[in-house]
């Protein structure tokens, strides 16, 4: 597994992180993401993975956003999914960023991640993020509130 170099590949025009193609999943440490980079190799998967520890999240990733105190809304979710990211970095969160080819189940892929202690995989496709793996309960310092629900009037 080679270390994560952001670069404008990863990100959308607008500048915010966006790697089309690819998974990226947060995990509590990094043994947790060496442990789904094998099991990813021994399932067959033969993309490349890429780590991130929460200094790169926090200081390459979460910078794609613009400033942090000033959270603008942007026209899709990679704003506030960067931000989730930066609230699970910020308590020590490590990232894998894993390649998919064409054949690759995402879903799979997440499963095989989430067996081995991701607590968050977002799959980047062209205009859309799926978010492969469920949030827990959101905790009550959470910086942002993902989704556009609005409340019941």
């Amino acid at each position: 597994m080679k270390p994560l170099l952001l670069d404008s590949s990863m990100t959308s025009m607008a500048g915010v992180f966006y790697p089309t193609g690819h998974v990226f999943a947060l995990f509590p440490d990094e043994d947790c993401v060496r442990q789904a980079a094998a099991a990813l190799q021994t399932a067959g998967h033969a993309g490349e993975t890429a780590y991130a520890s929460p200094e790169v999240i926090l200081e390459d990733i979460a910078q794609t956003v613009g400033t942090a105190g000033n959270p603008l809304p942007s026209l899709g979710a990679e704003g506030d999914i960067v931000r989730r990211m930066a609230d699970l970095a910020g308590t020590g969160h490590h990232g894998m960023l894993v390649a998919l080819a064409d054949r690759d189940d995402p879903q799979a892929v997440a499963a095989a991640m989430a067996s081995e202690g991701a607590v968050a995989a977002f799959h980047y496709r062209t205009f859309v993020i799926d978010d492969l793996i469920a949030p827990a309960a959101a905790p009550a310092a959470q910086s942002v509130t993902v989704g556009t629900h609005a409340p019941d009037t």
